[in-house]
């Protein structure tokens, strides 16, 4: 596995790897990580087709899954805890 490109962006870390013929997505914001797995046959400009699909509505829904991961895990945790 090999990192080929990070984006900038303000609220997360955005790395794009490759290995085995399949493109992988990597958003990291502290401890939370969200990945996909894009397969290269389904691309038609490789890793410049990944570049288009992550467009700005989708990095917004990943955001908002990053707080509802967070959340997820604040509630499981008091859970644990009390």
């Amino acid at each position: 596995m090999r990192i080929i490109a990070e984006l900038p962006h303000p609220e997360f870390k955005i790395s794009i790897l490759y290995m085995n013929q399949k493109f992988i997505v990597k958003m990291e914001q502290g401890t939370l990580e969200q990945s996909y797995k894009i397969s290269e046959l389904d691309l038609t400009d490789g890793v410049n087709s990944v570049f288009e699909i992550l467009d700005e509505a989708f990095l917004k829904a990943a955001g908002a899954r990053f707080a509802e991961m967070r959340k997820d895990y604040k509630e499981a945790y008091f859970r644990y805890n009390y």
